[in-house]
Parts: structure tokens; sequence; C-alpha cells
């Protein structure tokens, strides 16, 4: 699997924040660590069952992460244009492609406040996920500051996640998204922090 990552740490880039809600009030974070039924409030999960599996194994309780947001999206053709040329293939290979973001954010306090220690989960992510056998996709992980508020204000950082799967067509596409982000899933809920 085709790999990248970046960081995004400026005053202007966009800052993950736990809890949540959208200015209109219809969307709201959902904490599927301690309700992992809660899952059903989300629509995009129950449209698209490898988002669905990735939220679980990302909100279980043993995994090192929760997730913050995400969405799921068809490509337009400049994205899937773009994907065509980092993968290197023709367009006939890829006319379809699927892309989504999860927003993570590590559960251990100590490596949420570091940068240093977001940016040594990122670059493992990095290197693992690059062994695994999709090459019909691409992950690209994104360093953002972070804003959690529970019971105090904690200021860190978490990544956002982006699974990008082509195909022949939306079908095909969609199988290679899938089994791309259900292997991503898997790799990060395997994975323990390190100091």
């Amino acid at each position: 699997m085709l790999t990248e990552w970046s960081a995004e740490c400026g005053a202007d880039d966009p800052v993950i924040e736990v809890p949540w809600t959208s200015p209109d009030g219809a969307l709201r974070w959902t904490d599927l660590r301690t309700d992992p039924h809660a899952v059903d409030e989300i629509t995009e999960a129950d449209e698209y069952p490898a988002l669905l599996a990735a939220l679980r194994a990302l909100n279980a309780s043993r995994s090192p992460v929760y997730t913050s947001k995400c969405d799921v999206w068809e490509m337009d053709a400049d994205e899937l244009a773009h994907l065509r040329a980092d993968l290197l293939l023709e367009e006939d290979v890829a006319t379809a492609g699927i892309t989504s973001y999860i927003d993570i954010v590590v559960a251990d306090r100590t490596t949420f406040a570091s940068r240093h220690q977001a940016e040594q989960l990122m670059h493992r992510i990095d290197r693992m996920a690059g062994e695994l056998p999709h090459s019909l996709a691409k992950l690209e992980l994104v360093l953002r500051p972070a804003v959690v508020d529970f019971d105090a204000v904690q200021e860190g950082y978490a990544i956002t996640l982006y699974v990008k799967g082509c195909g022949v067509d939306i079908f095909e596409a969609n199988e290679r998204w899938s089994a791309a982000l259900r292997d991503v899933a898997r790799l990060i809920r395997g994975m323990q922090p390190r100091s």
C-alpha cells in the first residue's frame, strides 16, 4: 500500500476537537468507546460496512486510540486523477474511487500531549501500513493539533487517516477501499504505544 504522511500544525490549520458539535447542532461527537452501540447514530457507518468495522476496531477497549470524526465519499475527477498519478495507474484501471477520513486521538495522555511521540506513532503506522498488500489503495496520515475537553481541557496532537481505494468501477473501488480500511484499522488497533 502506498503511504505518505504530513504535519499540518500551523495557526490556521484545522484542530481536532473532542467532544464537538456542529454549528447547527445536528451532528455531534459520539463516544463509541463507552457506548459501542452508538455507532448506529453514524449514518456513514450504516452505508459503508468497512467504516463500521473500522470504527468498532479503533474504539475497542484495547485500542490505543479512539475516533473523533469520519466521512466517506466517492472521488471526483480531480481526486481520482491525483490518486492514479500517485499509484502510477492507467486511466482504464482506475475509473472510480472512494475516500474516507477518520480522525483518531491517542488514548494515552502522555503520547497525546507530545508532538514527538505523536509523530513517532504516525511514522510507525506509515511504515507498517506500507507493507500491506493493497496496490490500488493509499493511506495518507496528517498530524494535527487537538483539544480534548472531558474533565479538563488538554491540548495535544491527533492524526487524520485518509484511506483511498480505486478500481475499474465503483464496486471494485469500494472493495479495494474497504479491504484497505479494514487492514489499516486492524493494524492501528493492535499497536501498543511506546514511550
